[in-house]
């Protein structure tokens, strides 16, 4: 592979801002792998936002990008896989597997698609150093009339328009808006877009943490919601404390922790059958590899209020959920999924303008 852009890239990043601003080029925030492609002749190669290449596991999209896209060039974007109209990031872990067999089953099963939001080569020309507006031109004529599995990601300067995707897309499974400056030239690694996000907030149960790397102080809380069964669902983590309010919550805690994990709704955590039929944490994962995954029980009484921006297939929170407050007004058994707003659906062929992806 010879091309004016070289692997490893590391993908331009945002920043988190409140409100959608003005005068911007703006896209969805789409809710996949991000990856540089480079396609060079016969040669494809998908690379990850560490640098680390992807390639292996998706062979579907190897195939379909040597078909779509220019014979040089190197593009940012998404990978994704849609079902149901919407976008299933549960399902694009999946494809993240040791065994060659089961990457080939998956693809079948399960195919993904690439949206191509950026062009940083063509030809023999390297794009880093030219302006946003003239990349997206660029962009647009590369990718006029490719197909699915590969797509050109809708964008517009209109901040109406942005505004309206911001409410509907979300229904699709995106997660918010990105916003770029028109003159921006492509700057690796570096946080020069900004992302609006949807923002909720949630009432759960605090039913254990994990400590800290550094030490014996809080890492992260494991927060609960109750299903319409009655039972205790893992629903993610908060994790955002300073070092001093870590060492806090040890002691703050303290009177809840229980001796004996048998007696807490999640004591079958470490066996990999019962994740089967209920949300535990610690869950059986390639991500996790050797990493340490028990944690310290307490007695599912405390109550706190969490933002977060999305459910994932409306079991738990996609990203890590930020603490807000404690709530000893409200009841555990009162913390449950019927709390929680739900999207009005909106299908993702809406977007891209054909077949919903996957």
């Amino acid at each position: 592979m010879d091309l004016p852009v070289m692997p490893p890239v590391k993908p331009m990043l945002a920043k988190s801002v409140a409100a959608i601003p003005p005068g911007m080029q703006y896209e969805a925030k789409w809710d996949g792998f991000r990856a540089i492609v480079f396609r060079d002749g016969d040669e494809v190669e998908l690379g990850s936002r560490t640098g680390k290449p992807l390639t292996r596991y998706f062979p579907e999209l190897v195939e379909a990008l040597r078909e779509r896209v220019p014979t040089r060039c190197v593009l940012d974007g998404e990978i994704v896989i849609a079902r149901d109209g919407r976008l299933d990031f549960d399902a694009l872990t999946e494809r993240i597997h040791p065994a060659a067999s089961r990457v080939r089953t998956l693809a079948e099963r399960t195919p993904a698609s690439f949206v191509a939001f950026d062009l940083l080569a063509l030809t023999d020309a390297s794009l880093l150093d030219v302006p946003l507006t003239d990349r997206r031109e660029l962009l647009t004529r590369a990718l006029a009339g490719v197909t699915a599995p590969v797509h050109l990601a809708p964008a517009t300067t209109d901040v109406e328009v942005a505004r309206q995707w911001f409410e509907e897309y979300e229904g699709a499974g995106l997660d918010g808006v990105i916003a770029k400056p028109l003159t921006l030239r492509y700057l690796q690694d570096e946080r020069a877009m900004f992302k609006v996000k949807h923002e909720r907030t949630a009432d759960v149960v605090v039913a254990g943490y994990r400590f800290h790397k550094s030490g014996p102080v809080v890492g992260s809380l494991l927060l609960g919601l109750y299903d319409d069964r009655g039972v205790l669902q893992h629903v993610g983590v908060s994790a955002a404390f300073t070092m001093k309010r870590r060492a806090e919550l040890v002691e703050e805690l303290e009177p809840l922790r229980l001796a004996d994990a048998a007696e807490h709704p999640w004591a079958a955590w470490s066996e990999e059958a019962a994740h089967e039929t209920a949300r535990l944490p610690g869950a059986p994962s390639r991500w996790s590899g050797k990493k340490d995954l028990s944690w310290v029980p307490l007695r599912p009484d405390r109550v706190a209020e969490v933002a977060y921006d999305h459910m994932e297939n409306g079991a738990r929170f996609r990203h890590t959920a930020r603490f807000r407050r404690w709530r000893p007004d409200r009841t555990p058994l009162s913390c449950t999924y019927e709390q929680l707003e739900e999207p009005v659906r909106y299908d993702l062929a809406e977007i891209l303008g054909g077949p919903a992806a996957g």
